[in-house]
């Protein structure tokens, strides 16, 4: 498998992606690439390169774009249909949710640039609620990895399953995770940190995030629990379960507060057991402006996460 390109220690996992599905593409003649005159902002180019007849440019019509998959799908293709993520969920919600998701047909939903990863472009082009869109379709598997090794591993696992798949990426360059002898199991969190005082659960771009708030705790004494959330559909609720045993819980994401991982989380809880549960997100529409700004004014640091945990444990002393 071709190797991520790195710069300084961060990685953009749309490389990951792409050099991936070339490698699955090459292995199986049923693996083709739907975009919305993206091929680009995708990383297409070298499958492009490679397999000019299995890459299908419909231009800037999302609703075609997911059609034109469905109909690969049912016509026994395995279509991977990649577009920045607010316009794939957003402009094209109704057909993800008919042609794709209700009709359970084999296609593979890219979103790239997520979150506020096009943070100058403004709320148009931000994509902070398809969690909230995504989540309530059952038999859409949601994935959300956090570096370049479990995007690779999302992509092969996506490429194998049989049935609708939603692979969240972003363009925001992120550090490899250190974690030994991972595994990637779709439905099952990834334990980050070990901690018993508080449970940080993250998803995506946030994971690496909520690592250092974790280090951060443990300097102060405070031994946090980090999970990764690389799947947000199914929830792996014996892993939210178990986060709730520490008293207190904090849900990060570069995605809407309300019905993301926080809502999903937030209705576990309150359903089985009742916890603190402090989301870090965004509260609604964010700005025009530099990335490192929204991140900061959302809480979404090291240090914010941190007192994000801070502010759970006090609710669970009251």
């Amino acid at each position: 498998m071709a190797h991520t390109v790195e710069t300084a220690g961060l990685y953009d996992c749309r490389d990951a992606w792409s050099n991936t599905l070339i490698d699955l593409a090459v292995a199986d003649d049923r693996i083709v690439a739907v975009v919305n005159d993206s091929v680009g902002s995708s990383k297409l180019g070298g499958f492009q390169t490679r397999f000019a007849d299995r890459l299908i440019n419909v231009g800037i019509a999302e609703q075609c774009m997911v059609g034109v998959g469905a109909g690969l799908a049912n016509g026994g293709r395995i279509p991977f249909v990649s577009a920045a993520s607010c316009f794939l969920t957003g402009r094209a919600l109704e057909q993800v949710k008919a042609d794709v998701a209700y009709a359970n047909f084999n296609v593979k939903l890219v979103g790239q640039s997520s979150g506020i990863a096009y943070a100058e472009l403004g709320p148009t082009h931000h994509s902070i609620e398809d969690f909230a869109w995504l989540r309530p379709l059952t038999n859409l598997t949601v994935l959300i990895p956090s570096d370049p090794w479990e995007t690779a591993a999302a992509v092969t696992w996506a490429a194998s399953h049989e049935g609708p798949v939603y692979i969240r990426l972003s363009r925001m360059p992120v550090p490899m995770l250190d974690i030994p002898n991972r595994v990637f199991r779709v439905g099952r969190a990834e334990l980050v940190r070990q901690g018993g005082d508080v449970a940080i659960l993250a998803c995506g771009t946030t994971v690496h995030l909520a690592a250092g708030a974790a280090d951060l705790l443990q300097s102060q004494g405070i031994g946090a629990r980090v999970l990764n959330i690389s799947t947000l559909n199914p929830l792996d609720e014996e892993a939210v379960a178990q986060a709730a045993a520490t008293g207190a819980i904090v849900t990060v994401e570069e995605a809407s507060i309300r019905g993301g991982l926080g809502g999903a989380v937030a209705e576990f809880t309150a359903a089985h057991r009742p916890v603190p549960v402090e989301r870090v997100g965004f509260a609604g529409f964010q700005p025009t402006g530099s990335l490192a700004y929204l991140f900061e004014q959302s809480g979404l640091t090291a240090q914010g996460i941190a007192d994000a945990a801070h502010r759970a444990l006090q609710r669970a002393v009251k």
